[in-house]
């Protein structure tokens, strides 16, 4: 008799053994904690016949935006072709070939598919939250959760996850307080789940309340860094915080310390590691020899792969005055343009005139800066990230505009940040610099 999971859903090859390791990794994705590669390598040991192990672990290393992670998902791939499995497995299958592959939206498509037919699979609403995250799909990244939730009971295990999910697509689509409140309910149910606890911070720091961010963040850290791999993001997000504030000492302690002090070479808290150093570099903070010692991480990681990891890499190469590292990440830019992927449109849309504003920046071409980012403004979620990531993007434009002596973009763009953000101390400091521009 075929074993099915906790949902009543058939898994094709696994044994209860193979398949407590399985479900133990998806708990562990759900918090972002522990390592789920770990336990599904347990269950496809114990089961080599199980196709969504390797359909999971495919996932696992196809979600990390990193060229060698994905050759292992491409062999994920091909481990799961040919298992027995069934529609439902198969649909898994084709989704993680597409998305190994660099074909984000046509994975999308299919793990949605097998939500809609399969409301209560964890796994694809997981997987295909997280690709709708990479390709700065906001709509789907609440709808995707939308249209499964009502099938959940509160009691099932996961649930928390699910409002969690659903907490980051409500804030990134701009409805805060149900945000709010479904990430606040998600914490309280599961306290180690980074994605709601994430959630929460993301509606705190887009209605500028840096008090209330601090303290969220601060009230229980253990829970959400705790064995937690989403834990460097989470501290950047505390770290924001104290940025809008002014507060440069606790951001750089944040960043020697939990963001950057053991100096990952994971794509993912690099590009958080450049991102916060980037912020502070355009307030004309000395970061000292901080951005020698990432951009040394960024140049063995490779480019070319995800063009907003590229856009990062610049930030560290520009802030350490590396030029040679600068030449090679564009010429692999275009190179990833000449590509069959998707990557194609995230680098020609975005992140190639993005990178090339921010050299621009460095060299103090500020003209250069505005005219590359701002046909690019409205288009920016292309290219993957959130509102708060992307963020970076208006904070260099202003710079620029203000450094560029353009006293009327200068006050255009500060009065329209002011107006979403009107109780941050960082509007108010850039609409008195563009205000003193006008009267000089």
């Amino acid at each position: 008799m075929m074993i099915k999971d906790d949902f009543g859903l058939s898994l094709s090859g696994a044994t209860q053994g193979g398949l407590s390791s399985y479900g133990q990794a998806v708990r562990e994705l759900q918090c972002f904690i522990g390592d789920p590669v770990n336990s599904v390598d347990r269950a496809i040991a114990q089961d080599p016949g199980f196709v969504m192990g390797h359909v999971f672990k495919g996932y696992l290393f196809g979600l990390a935006t990193e060229a060698e992670a994905t050759a292992v998902a491409r062999t994920c791939h091909e481990a799961a072709l040919p298992l027995a499995a069934t529609p439902r497995e198969r649909a898994h299958v084709s989704a993680l070939g597409h998305l190994a592959n660099g074909r984000w939206h046509q994975a999308s498509g299919i793990l949605q598919d097998i939500a809609i037919d399969f409301p209560l699979d964890a796994v694809a609403l997981q997987v295909g939250h997280q690709v709708d995250f990479f390709t700065g799909n906001a709509r789907m990244l609440r709808d995707r959760i939308a249209r499964a939730l009502p099938s959940w009971q509160t009691d099932m295990p996961g649930y928390h996850a699910m409002l969690g999910m659903q907490a980051f697509g409500l804030e990134e689509m701009g409805e805060y307080a149900q945000a709010e409140r479904l990430g606040r309910s998600a914490v309280e149910i599961e306290p180690r789940d980074g994605w709601a606890q994430h959630a929460v911070a993301h509606v705190m720091e887009m209605q500028s309340r840096q008090r209330d961010g601090i303290a969220w963040m601060r009230a229980d850290p253990e829970a959400w860094t705790k064995e937690s791999f989403l834990q460097v993001h989470n501290w950047w997000h505390l770290a924001l915080f104290h940025y809008d504030l002014g507060e440069t000492g606790e951001v750089l302690a944040l960043f020697d310390g939990p963001i950057y002090g053991t100096r990952s070479t994971l794509a993912l808290n690099m590009v958080d590691a450049s991102a916060i150093l980037w912020r502070l570099h355009l307030g004309g903070v000395d970061v000292g020899e901080r951005w020698a010692k990432l951009a040394d991480n960024w140049h063995k990681a490779g480019a070319g792969n995800y063009a907003f990891n590229d856009a990062h890499a610049m930030m560290a190469f520009v802030g350490a005055g590396l030029d040679a590292p600068a030449r090679i990440l564009l010429e692999a830019q275009r190179d990833a343009m000449r590509g069959n992927d998707d990557n194609v449109a995230f680098t020609r849309d975005v992140g190639h005139p993005l990178t090339l504003a921010i050299k621009a920046f460095g060299e103090g071409n500020y003209a250069e800066t505005i005219r590359l980012i701002r046909p690019i403004r409205a288009i920016a979620h292309r290219f993957g990230g959130s509102h708060a990531q992307r963020d970076v993007i208006d904070l260099t434009l202003i710079e620029a505009a203000l450094r560029a002596g353009d006293s009327a973009l200068a006050k255009a763009l500060t009065t329209e940040r002011s107006a979403v953000r009107p109780d941050s101390p960082l509007s108010a400091l850039f609409s008195r610099r563009a205000a003193d521009l006008s009267e000089n």
